[in-house]
């Protein structure tokens, strides 16, 4: 049990939306021998694990694999990018999976020396990444065949999205908001994964002239303008709910002030790149070119 996950909820979400910043069913399959106790470092990574039906191999997740619901219930090692060594190797892992931007770089090299298996998972912001991570994963679980066959579920749920957002030529200016502690709220930028979901989705991120995650100022958000504003949903929270979002005085004037067309979801779906994106881009497309999303 991780009772922090239970009485530090808002802790556990702020790490998450750190990493982030900084669905497709699970497959069944009969299991070839492989590793039984599995320490998981990424929240995608986890979600993958799930996903391939090899959630009794974990043994530890870490403090951004906050989906599904069931990871609350194993043991935390810690936010992903400030690991420790010790408790890891208490569990006595016989394999680590680790998403790329883990860290300190200082502790992956201990773990490394200590030759408990340690597979890296590379954290591309695309649907091409989100197929690598899958294999990766499921190769290092040994059930390669599984991964293929999630592999090509995903693939053909982004395909179907996509398909329908052929040809689209206007793209809505998409802000992505995301509230980090009691400091100014931070808004995407370009080469961001937020900026690569809302493109998948057919619009463009706004502000485009800056990079990363960074806080904005009022004149800047005015000048940014949105079509549409995102928010993950434990941010709308913070933010104080999507009517206090919608007339802030530097959103106002906005067109999707105008329109109220704000959008939540949780924040791993939004901006992790693992079995949800699909979805993401899906939720997002709606909102975005709901003329293209109707029913058929």
């Amino acid at each position: 049990m991780r009772p922090d996950r239970r009485t530090g909820g808002a802790v556990a979400r702020a790490l998450l939306l750190a990493a982030l910043v900084l669905g497709v069913g699970s497959v069944t399959s009969a299991r070839a021998e492989g590793p039984r106790r599995v320490v998981s470092v990424g929240g995608a990574v986890t979600e993958i694990v799930y996903a391939l039906g090899a959630e009794d191999r974990l043994v530890a997740v870490d403090a951004t694999s906050t989906h599904p619901p069931a990871a609350d219930d194993l043991p935390d090692v810690g936010y992903m990018r400030r690991l420790a060594a010790e408790p890891i190797l208490a569990l006595d892992p016989d394999l680590l999976l680790l998403v790329e931007d883990a860290g300190p770089e200082k502790v992956v090299a201990q773990l490394h020396d200590t030759g408990v298996p340690i597979v890296t998972v590379p954290d591309v912001p695309s649907i091409d990444g989100v197929l690598d991570k899958v294999r990766r994963v499921a190769t290092a679980l040994d059930m390669a065949e599984a991964g293929e066959t999630l592999a090509g579920q995903i693939r053909t749920a982004h395909d179907a999205v996509a398909a329908r957002l052929e040809g689209v030529t206007k793209r809505p200016r998409v802000l992505v908001m995301i509230a980090m502690g009691s400091g100014a709220p931070l808004a995407a930028g370009a080469e961001t994964s937020a900026a690569a979901i809302i493109a998948m989705a057919g619009g463009r991120i706004t502000p485009d002239d800056v990079t990363g995650f960074k806080p904005l100022s009022p004149e800047a958000l005015v000048k940014a303008a949105p079509d549409v504003i995102v928010v993950p949903e434990h941010s709308l929270e913070a933010l104080g709910g999507a009517e206090a979002v919608l007339s802030r005085p530097d959103l106002s004037t906005s067109p999707a002030a105008r329109d109220g067309r704000l959008v939540t979801m949780d924040a791993l779906m939004l901006l992790g790149f693992g079995p949800r994106t699909p979805d993401a881009m899906a939720t997002l497309a709606k909102a975005l070119h709901p003329e293209r999303m109707a029913a058929r």
